[in-house]
């Protein structure tokens, strides 16, 4: 069975040109620093984890955050 052109266009690799914000920035440099990753990959997981957690929310997930403490606090990503 042929690929169709959207699963051809998935598997290969693109290249972007966008404009960052300053925090976007300050938030590449730092993940950068404390991971000892690329700024590629830093901006590739980024957006995967973006699409995991959209996918969750849109299939009506709360996102939770849980603090060493216990704590809870639902995340909001507009």
């Amino acid at each position: 069975m042929p690929e169709s052109a959207s699963m051809q266009r998935r598997s290969a690799n693109e290249r972007y040109s966008v404009t960052l914000v300053p925090p976007a920035v300050e938030a590449i440099t730092a993940l950068i620093d404390s991971t000892g990753l690329s700024k590629a990959d830093v901006i590739n997981r980024a957006v995967q984890i973006y699409a995991y957690l959209d996918s969750q929310k849109q299939g009506g997930a709360d996102l939770l955050l849980r603090q060493p403490d216990g704590t809870q606090e639902k995340l909001h990503i507009l």
